[in-house]
């Protein structure tokens, strides 16, 4: 089972559709485009913040549970990353420490009944694609979600800079499973060929050495 990590626009879910064809395995990917909350929490995210992140913990915890019954899967983000996700909005103004602190007991203690009831599995490898704010906010534009656009809403901004360091951070103290780091701006594996071969060597490369240790 191999997760995803990295910020909005960072090439998640490209990279999951990459690698489901390279390793003929089943790709999971993250409620977002049918997501009923998201629009929601964009016009009013103080409003909205707390039930997103339970929203996201909800699905992704299906997500968990139906990809261990495959031999191979590729989940297009992690469940490790909602804590920090939310602790962002709670430090921007978005929620409460109460909820946040409500919102870690909640998942610490699903993830614990997970684990003791069904064995829940750790991640075989988590791959995170690093970018730079400027690829982050260009790809943003690109893709055009309304809701997602600093045009529409300036304050986005401030959110995008403060996200894109904090998974840096993040990303540097994750020791829950083997971690492979791309680097998404010298490595555009969505437009160039061979970047994209480039980035599957690295991660063949990387699932050859997690299985030998």
């Amino acid at each position: 089972m191999i997760v995803m990590a990295g910020t909005i626009g960072a090439g998640k879910t490209s990279l999951t559709d990459i690698l489901a064809e390279h390793l003929e395995a089943k790709a999971f990917y993250e409620s977002v485009d049918n997501n009923p909350i998201l629009p929601l929490f964009y016009k009013d995210p103080k409003k909205y913040a707390f039930l997103l992140q339970v929203y996201f913990l909800n699905s992704r915890l299906d997500q968990i549970m139906a990809a261990q019954k495959e031999e191979k899967a590729i989940i297009d983000r992690s469940i490790f990353e909602d804590a920090l996700l939310f602790k962002l909005n709670a430090d921007l103004g978005r929620a409460t420490q109460t909820e946040v602190n409500i919102y870690q007991d909640l998942v610490n203690n699903v993830l614990q009944e997970v684990d003791e009831e069904h064995q829940l599995k750790t991640p075989d490898l988590l791959i995170h694609v690093r970018v730079s704010l400027d690829t982050m906010l260009e790809r943003i534009a690109k893709r055009g979600r309304p809701y997602e656009q600093v045009e529409q809403d300036p304050d986005l901004y401030q959110y995008y800079k403060d996200l894109n360091q904090r998974y840096e951070d993040w990303i540097e103290e994750y020791d829950r499973s083997p971690k492979l780091i791309i680097n998404g701006d010298e490595l555009n594996f969505v437009e160039d060929a061979a970047a994209r071969e480039t980035v599957l060597k690295m991660i063949d490369d990387k699932l050859a050495e997690v299985k030998a240790s």
